[in-house]
């Protein structure tokens, strides 16, 4: 295909991909076949929307990550080029999209603050003040607080190579939040509820086999492997591969799913052949207490969470949890044994005996 030419252009208000090549009928199949693709009379070629999945399948260089917005011009031209650099370092390193955005996004507070003050002309006395401005006066919570820390701390360790400057710098305590289970029953409910084969088969796969949103969209149909019963989920949180097992009871839906779906790449793609969006699985998790009329308020990783407490109470090992569940440290598997510990919930409460000696 080294014929093809790709341009980016806009085409009735919307932006596209214009792509243009000499007329070769196993070309235009090919392109003709692309999920979305039109053909324009007024250009004489065809194109497909610009979107991140096919910049990546053409080559293409994806749109700048750090947005030119009014308050990006605000920045000084030295605290413009730390941004870029923190972003740049970020992807060097092969941080995640969703880190690199929220390092972006927390970093960029302070330089908005900083207005014409060189971010690298801070010393601790300084930072230590800032995070206590955003504590006092931001009021913000131990997480946000945490990443924003993070963000700092990673610019001025890993881009300016000043490790020393936060050993100083106090953290607020994190509070520990208990996982949010579902109990069967609720879990049953949203199963019922949710009749396209689709969304159903997703919310199955979460819960059945313990699953993060990322790493459901994530799955790529060679994953599967039906004749062992598991499934590999590669790169997770902190770029780990694993297996996990393949529930028996989803074989028949899944090869259902897959005869009408026809996924080729990903087992759940969205409109143009990329992977799902994980904004999309937790609108279907979200529609899905509604019409359960479950009040709880939970989001998706709860079934995750559910798939844990379900798996505890079945009397199944710790350490097999942790290792379906991808913990690095065993001590956050751990934190499910205080959300059920069956031992602990047979203890009557004294009100009880009294109550029913009455």
């Amino acid at each position: 295909m080294s014929n093809i030419t790709f341009e980016l252009g806009e085409h009735k208000g919307r932006k596209v991909i214009f792509i243009r090549f000499p007329f070769d009928k196993a070309t235009n199949e090919w392109v003709k076949a692309l999920a979305g693709a039109k053909w324009s009379n007024t250009n004489k070629c065809w194109y497909v929307l610009d979107n991140a999945f096919y910049r990546k399948k053409f080559d293409l260089a994806l749109p700048e990550q750090i947005p030119q917005t009014k308050a990006w011009h605000q920045l000084s031209e030295s605290n413009q080029e730390a941004l870029r650099k923190l972003v740049e370092t970020l992807e060097l390193k092969a941080y995640s999209v969703s880190t690199i955005k929220t390092y972006r996004n927390e970093f960029a507070q302070l330089l908005y603050l900083l207005k014409d003050y060189d971010v690298n002309d801070l010393d601790s006395e300084k930072l230590k003040s800032y995070f206590w401005y955003c504590i006092k006066f931001l009021k913000l919570s131990e997480s946000t607080l945490h990443s924003r820390i993070n963000a700092v701390k990673f610019y001025f360790e890993q881009v300016l190579n000043r490790p020393k400057i936060f050993w100083e710098i106090p953290r607020p305590k994190k509070h520990q939040n208990l996982p949010k289970a579902l109990s069967a029953k609720d879990i049953q409910k949203i199963f019922e509820v949710t009749t396209n084969l689709k969304h159903n088969t997703i919310l199955k796969l979460v819960y059945g086999m313990g699953l993060r949103v990322s790493e459901i969209v994530g799955l790529k149909i060679t994953d599967i492997d039906s004749q062992n019963m598991r499934v590999l989920i590669q790169r997770a949180k902190g770029k780990k591969d694993r297996y996990v097992n393949l529930p028996q009871s989803i074989l028949e839906q899944l090869r259902a799913y897959w005869l009408s779906y026809k996924p080729k790449i990903y087992l759940f793609e969205g409109q143009y052949g990329e992977q799902y969006s994980i904004r999309s699985v937790q609108q279907i998790f979200k529609n899905a207490l509604k019409k359960a009329n479950i009040k709880k308020e939970v989001g998706i990783h709860s079934l995750r969470h559910s798939f844990a407490t379900h798996l505890l109470e079945q009397g199944t090992d710790i350490r097999f949890i942790q290792e379906l569940l991808g913990h690095k440290d065993i001590k956050t598997t751990l934190l499910y044994t205080k959300v059920s510990n069956q031992a602990i919930q047979k203890i009557k409460s004294p009100l009880d005996t009294l109550e029913n000696k009455k």
